[in-house]
C-alpha cells in the first residue's frame, strides 16, 4: 500500500495572490489597469501596477533627455493612480503598489511577473498598426504560456 502523498502547492489554484498590470498611459492600458483593480479587489490579492520605461540606445536620443521624459511619464502613472485611489477609497479597498522596470514592453513585463510573483497578467490591447506585422506585447505573452493574460479592449 502507497502512503498518501502530500499535496504539492501549486501557484494560482486558490486564486491569485498578485495581479500584474501593464500601464504605459495609453487609453487601453488605463482599462486594463481598472479591469486589474476590480478582480484585485474581488481576489483580494496584490495589485502591481507596472510601467516599462522604454531604453532607447544613446545614439538613437539624439541628445534628447530620454530618461528624464520616461521617468516623467512614471511620475505621472503614478499621480494620476493615486488620485483615482484617493476618489475610491470609500467605496472600495484595493492593495496595490507601482513598479517600474527598464526595457522593451514585452521583456519587462515578463521580468516584472517573474519577480513579483504573478498569479495573473493584465494587458490593455495594443492600439499600435504596426502590432499586426509584428504582434502586440499581449499575444507574445499568451503565447508565453507562464500566467494566465488578460487582455482588455
Amino acid at each position: 500500500m502507497t502512503e498518501p502523498q502530500p499535496h504539492k502547492f501549486e501557484r494560482g489554484t486558490d486564486g491569485p495572490k498578485v495581479i500584474v498590470a501593464g500601464l504605459d498611459g495609453s487609453d487601453s492600458s488605463m482599462r486594463a489597469a481598472a479591469y486589474a483593480a476590480g478582480l484585485a479587489r474581488r481576489q483580494g490579492a496584490m495589485l502591481a501596477l507596472v510601467y516599462v520605461q522604454p531604453v532607447l540606445p544613446a545614439g538613437a536620443a539624439l541628445g534628447a533627455p530620454i530618461a528624464d521624459a520616461t521617468g516623467e511619464v512614471a511620475e505621472g502613472l503614478v499621480s494620476e493612480i493615486r488620485e483615482a485611489t484617493l476618489r475610491m477609497k470609500d467605496i472600495w479597498d484595493v492593495r496595490w503598489e507601482f513598479h517600474t522596470f527598464r526595457g522593451d514592453p514585452y521583456n519587462g513585463l515578463v521580468t516584472a511577473a517573474d519577480e513579483l510573483k504573478a498569479d495573473a497578467v493584465v494587458v490593455g490591447a495594443s492600439e499600435s498598426a504596426g502590432h499586426r506585422f509584428i504582434g502586440s506585447v499581449a499575444i507574445r505573452l499568451v503565447k508565453a504560456g507562464r500566467w494566465p493574460v488578460t487582455v482588455v479592449p
